[in-house]
């Protein structure tokens, strides 16, 4: 049995492997899907994901009987190989080109040093930008955007998909589908565009790893509020991105520094139970500096011309946060101030929202309240459990205990979030708590 095949004679438990071999896949599934799609077009897109796929089955089949091997990522990469050059045979549609795409295709290298790297990383991390490009063309459904960058770039299921934007399986299946069948009807090409195109096309690049942060730090569904994976992966594209000469802007840059800012802050939001923690309970000293560093890098690197978007913005005001010692010493005017230029460039309900809190941090909970009832649209947010909890705050420092309440109870039934719900239900004995200090005050 060769290395490249296995490490050991005593397997580790399936389960074990089952989560290495997951892990794996999370960061190698986006490089073979780029390489395989770079060979066979974006057209054939179904077929690159479908080789991937069955290499992590074979992983999920072969090691736990046979051991890990030494370098889990090669013997991936060796697998989907096989299995591409497999496939392009028995296809009669690639008979003409066959000879030149298993030429392509044995370069990949085999390598079975643990400390090799691959002699083509310029041309995998080109190979997933482009495929960044492609999955969010601006004449692909807004909706399959993300979801298509998710499963390929990413190696996320559509269980998970579905999971992570509060959906059914069915609904993401059918959004991939349709994106593939788009991508093929339109011939998108595989390639990172240039002038106008790529302005286009990099906005909604950015804005689809903006989701896609944005789904990690504070998901939609599931027992946690916070999920890691998804921010990280987010973190590695943007400075796949930032990296090159077609995505190395302010606003990119701007977008990697938010990114950075927030996530320095995992290790903080949650207690041992796995609540959520507020920002004035975190412990800063859990904070990551190194992190905190690289974002304010970005965020100068971001300074450069006249641009300011609402990724330099948001990432100035997790700047405010960051540099604070402590949550007593929040800069909240500067704070407040970058929220009103935030409006003026992305006035939506929630962004207004937020700015609500500052106001009350600055000017107290009445005017906070006023700012929530003076929101644009405020019907949007009829459904968003942190409108509710938001004015519970608000009612709970003016001593209206009654109708923070109502507030709380009405949030606990909007969040699906288990850590959230428990956030929210210590603030509702909380506050029926005081609410009967002051009746038992009343009736003496």
């Amino acid at each position: 049995m060769s290395d490249l095949a296995a490490s050991s004679a005593n397997p580790p438990p399936a389960g074990e492997v089952s989560r290495l071999a997951e892990h794996l896949f999370r960061h190698e599934a986006g490089k073979l899907v780029s390489i395989l799609t770079g060979i066979f077009g974006t057209d054939r897109l179904q077929l690159a994901e479908d080789v991937v796929q069955e290499s992590l089955a074979r992983a999920l089949q072969t090691w736990p009987f046979y051991g890990v091997p030494k370098n889990p990522a090669a013997w991936l990469m060796q697998t989907a190989r096989n299995l591409a050059i497999d496939v392009i045979r028995r296809e009669k549609s690639f008979h003409e080109k066959e000879p030149e795409i298993i030429t392509t295709i044995e370069q990949w290298s085999t390598d079975t040093d643990a400390g090799s790297q691959p002699l083509f990383d310029s041309e995998i991390k080109d190979g997933r930008l482009r495929l960044m490009f492609a999955c969010c063309h601006p004449q692909l459904p807004h909706e399959a955007q993300t979801a298509l960058a998710l499963k390929t770039l990413c190696g996320f299921s559509p269980a998970e998909i579905a999971k992570a934007f509060l959906t059914s399986e069915a609904a993401i299946a059918k959004r991939l589908v349709r994106a593939r069948q788009r991508i093929q009807e339109l011939k998108i090409p595989f390639e990172i565009p240039a002038g106008e195109n790529l302005e286009e096309r990099l906005e909604v690049v950015l804005h689809t790893l903006y989701l896609l942060f944005n789904e990690g730090y504070k998901a939609s569904a599931g027992e946690n509020l916070l999920r890691e994976d998804l921010c990280f992966e987010a973190i590695r594209l943007a400075t796949l991105l930032v990296e090159h000469p077609a995505g190395n802007q302010p606003r990119t840059h701007a977008l990697l520094a938010l990114m950075m800012l927030n996530g320095a802050r995992f290790g903080a939001r949650q207690d041992s139970a796995g609540n959520l923690l507020r920002l004035k309970d975190q412990d800063r000293a859990h904070w990551n500096r190194e992190m905190i560093a690289r974002g304010l890098f970005h965020l100068d690197q971001a300074a450069v011309g006249d641009e300011a978007t609402k990724f330099h913005l948001e990432a100035g005001i997790s700047a405010c946060h960051c540099a604070a010692e402590n949550y007593e010493a929040t800069d909240w005017r500067q704070i407040l101030a970058l929220y009103d230029a935030l409006i003026a460039v992305d006035n939506t309900p929630v962004v207004a929202l937020n700015r609500a809190v500052a106001v009350a941090k600055v000017r107290g909970p009445a005017a906070g309240l006023k700012a929530v009832d003076a929101i644009a649209n405020a019907d949007m947010l009829d459904s968003y459990y942190l409108l509710y909890a938001i004015r519970a705050e608000f009612e709970m420092e003016l001593g209206r205990f009654s109708a923070a309440a109502n507030n709380l109870r009405r949030a606990m039934q909007l969040t699906p979030i288990k850590s959230e719900v428990t956030l929210l239900a210590a603030k509702l004995h909380e506050c029926e708590s005081a609410e009967g200090q002051i009746d038992r005050g009343h009736s003496q």
